[in-house]
Order: structure tokens, then C-alpha cells, then sequence
């Protein structure tokens, strides 16, 4: 498919790293000339973004979208949990700081719907003077498409990355131990225990210990044992023998193979741990995958596997979440500001996200496109765990308004566990505590 866009130059795409040399990179092509790129110079727009390896990519080429507007472009990037309380207060206050959000499907969709904080984009999808005509709906996977539109099928937001869980496994590790890569959930713990010296500071697994973070850790299980929090019809599953096996397998996992202290781990402790080349396999998002094969980052270059998660007594289940970006209803800046939403989910953007390894676009045409996947630097295995995990994909938490909530309250249960409480218990207790809760919000 052609390419998005160009600055006037007709730049190529800049080597942004040793491994995406040029010559392995798609060429861009002219931007349709029917869009007048440079309507909205002069423009500045304030954009709020989550500090991850997406955003990373969108500030890299940040200059590039500014040659080819006029548009300048003032972005913000916080961690996750800052940038929701952020958004929620300003948001709320119908005066937001920021033209473009940019949001997490899985935690926010709900609570942005209710809040009616969006614009409705789908005419300016629809006008040819403002969208290059290869962008359009059906290039979107239905999943993203679900995602960015509301319960009355408006488009509010463009999807922009979708995130499987995978496991990343050390293979030297493995080999030391004549050890393969588990193939059921009792293999995985097995396996991670029989990784475990403490004597040598060596750790089976590691994952998100810390309450909020780790709760889609134990959804993430769930679906493995045939399951998801909530039923069809809106009722709570999290004290089902399914859900409390889940919780125990997180609980055995997280108290006999994972390093010191990972109650206090999210992400980021995860991944760093796991660079050290002292763990055996970590549980994480496909999109944490780059700084896994940087030698100024890694210790563990080139010995790293990655992989579909292993099956469950049910079945096998990936665990897939969401993020896109949107115009704020109360911009005064709308078109200026989807021009910036348009370039983020573009062609090119999209193939330098999943040849970098920082994330996996929703748009179809950049997965099938062979120029684009023959230029991916990371290793054959993690784009095949991407699309080994597409092939298995089933939504990680709730979509509901109180998800923050549903993370808070479970996860302080999860940590419990991991300090030897008993998982039946600790989950009648969140159940008990968050079905009001869920209840209200849906009233």
C-alpha cells in the first residue's frame, strides 16, 4: 500500500538505528496531493501521551510531521498511571490543557465514552481534502475498530498499537538447565522453579508484582483456564474455581521463582530485572520487546526467545490490550489536531513501531506488507510470537468504566498473595468489595 506521508523533501525514512538501515526500510511516496498538508501552519497543538516505547517512536519523527504541516508541536509524556489521573482531572473539567490524547483502550475506552471527552472524527475520516485515501476503516483490525468507536458505532479515536503478552524467555538459561520451553501452564512453573538459585541471584519469572499493574497479569491466566472476569451479561467471575486456580498459579509463580521485592514491580522493574540476564522468563507486553536486543541496554543480546503464552488447562489464550489517539472534544484545534492523529497510525509510523519492536500497528497493511516486515529488527521469533498471538488474541481486562478500580481493588488482593495470603480468600474480598462498585457505574 502506498505510504501516508512525506515532507517536502520527500525525505526517506532516516535510519533511525543500525538495524533499520535504509536500505531494508519502505521508500515513502508524495502524500496524496488532494490533502492540503499546510492548511493548519502556524497551528500549535499540546499533546498528552503515555511514557512508553509507542510514544518513543511518535517524538523520534516528531520533526518530521512539523516539515510536513507547519504544525508545531508541543508533546508531553508521563508514565501510565500519571498520565490517566491527569487526563480524568483535566478532562473532567471540560478545559483540558491538550488537543490529542492519547489513550489506553483496555482502561479508559468506558470512562472517555461516558465522559463524552472526544470528538467525533469519522467526517474527517470521510473528507478527502483532510485524510490521505489509504487511510480508511476497513484497513483497521476489527478489534482496533471496536476499540475506537462508541456503543453508537461514532468513530472517536484512530487505533494505534495493539499489545499482545508474550513470554520472553532466556534461552541460555533454558540450555544450562537442559530445560525446553514449557508448553502448559504447569510447565511454565515448573520450569520457572527449576530456573530458581537464589544462590546466585537467579530467578525463574518474574512479572507486574505491583497492585494495579498486576492484575492483568492474573486476567492474562484466566483466559487460559477458560475464563474472563466478567460474563456475557455483566456479572463477576473472579471468585470462580478458574479464577482462583489463575490467582494460585500467579501466587506460585511470583513466591517461588521471582526475584526480591517484586511486589513493588511494574513494568519497567520487570524489564529491567530481566535485562540483567539473572531471569528465566518474564511476562509482559510485545511492544517492551526493543531495548531486549540494544547492547548499551542488554545483557542478554541475542540469547532471548519469545513466545505465544503456553496453554492453559482450558486452552491457549493471548492476552491483548489497546491504545489509540484522539482529538479532545473541547478542542478548538480539531483538524489540526487529527492531521496529528492521521500521521501517528500512518503507514510509515505503523512500520517503523513493528520494525523497531516497540509495538504492533492495528492497520492490516503494514503487517502484510513484505518490504515493511523484512525490515524488522527485531529477531524472526518476535514477529512470530505477534502473530502467533493474533491467531489466539482475547481481550486481557474488562471493558468497563471502573477498570481502574477493578485493578486497584484486585490488585491489592494479588499482592497479598504474594505475600502468602490465601488466594480464595483474598478474591471473595475484592469481589466483595468491587461488585457495588461495578454496579454503580453501570446504572
Amino acid at each position: 500500500m502506498a505510504s501516508l506521508f512525506i515532507n517536502p523533501t520527500r525525505r526517506r525514512f532516516m535510519a533511525g538505528t543500525a538495524a533499520m538501515g535504509a536500505a531494508s526500510l519502505l521508500g515513502i511516496r508524495a502524500a496524496s496531493a488532494s490533502v492540503d498538508w499546510k492548511r493548519f501552519a502556524g497551528t500549535t497543538l499540546e499533546v498528552n501521551l503515555v511514557k512508553s516505547p509507542r510514544s518513543e517512536t511518535i517524538l523520534k519523527y516528531l520533526s518530521e510531521f512539523e516539515a510536513l504541516t507547519g504544525i508545531k508541536v508541543n508533546a508531553e509524556a508521563t508514565p501510565e498511571q500519571q498520565q490517566r489521573q491527569k487526563t480524568t482531572i483535566e478532562l473532567s473539567s471540560g478545559k483540558p490543557s491538550f488537543d490529542v490524547v492519547h489513550l489506553s483502550y483496555h482502561v479508559q475506552k468506558r470512562q472517555f465514552e461516558k465522559g463524552g471527552w472526544l470528538a467525533d472524527i469519522s467526517g474527517f475520516l470521510k473528507d478527502p481534502s483532510l485524510t490521505d485515501p489509504s487511510l480508511v476503516e476497513s484497513d483497521f483490525a476489527e478489534a482496533g475498530l471496536k476499540f475506537a468507536k462508541d456503543s453508537n458505532g461514532v468513530l472517536r479515536s484512530l487505533p494505534f498499537s495493539v499489545d499482545y503478552w508474550i513470554v520472553y524467555w532466556n534461552k541460555a538459561l533454558f540450555e544450562k538447565k537442559g530445560l525446553a520451553f514449557p508448553q502448559t501452564f504447569d510447565d511454565m512453573a515448573n520450569a520457572a522453579e527449576a530456573l530458581t538459585d537464589k544462590s546466585t541471584n537467579t530467578y525463574g519469572f518474574v512479572a507486574r508484582g505491583l497492585k494495579n499493574a498486576n492484575t492483568p497479569v492474573w486476567t492474562a491466566f484466566m483466559l487460559g483456564y477458560g475464563t474472563t472476569p466478567l460474563s456475557p451479561d455483566g456479572k463477576l467471575r473472579t471468585t470462580s474455581p478458574e479464577a482462583v486456580e489463575a490467582a494460585k498459579l500467579y501466587q506460585r509463580l511470583m513466591t517461588k521463582a521471582a526475584p526480591p521485592g517484586v511486589s513493588g514491580f511494574n513494568w519497567a522493574e520487570s524489564q529491567s530485572a530481566f535485562l540483567q540476564g539473572k531471569i528465566g522468563m518474564w511476562f509482559d507486553g510485545v511492544g517492551f520487546a526493543p531495548p531486549i536486543e540494544n547492547p548499551e541496554k542488554s545483557r542478554v543480546v541475542g540469547q532471548v526467545g519469545y513466545s505465544v503464552i503456553p496453554k492453559g488447562p482450558a486452552g491457549q489464550a493471548a492476552a491483548t490490550f489497546g491504545d489509540g489517539i484522539g482529538v479532545t472534544a473541547a478542542s478548538q484545534k480539531k483538524e489540526a489536531a487529527y492531521l496529528f492523529c492521521q500521521w501517528v497510525v500512518s503507514h510509515d509510523m505503523g512500520a517503523r513501531l513493528l520494525q523497531a519492536g516497540a509495538g504492533v500497528p492495528f492497520r492490516q497493511s503494514v503487517l502484510e506488507d513484505q518490504k515493511v516486515r523484512e525490515g524488522v529488527s527485531m529477531p524472526s521469533a518476535w514477529l512470530d510470537a505477534v502473530v502467533g498471538s493474533g491467531k489466539v488474541s482475547a481481550l486481557g481486562l474488562p471493558v468497563i468504566i471502573p477498570v481502574t478500580e477493578f485493578r486497584d481493588i484486585y490488585g491489592v488482593a494479588l499482592t497479598n498473595m504474594i505475600g502468602g495470603a490465601d488466594p480464595a480468600s483474598e478474591l471473595k474480598t475484592a469481589t466483595a468489595q468491587f461488585e457495588p462498585v461495578l454496579a454503580r457505574s453501570e446504572g
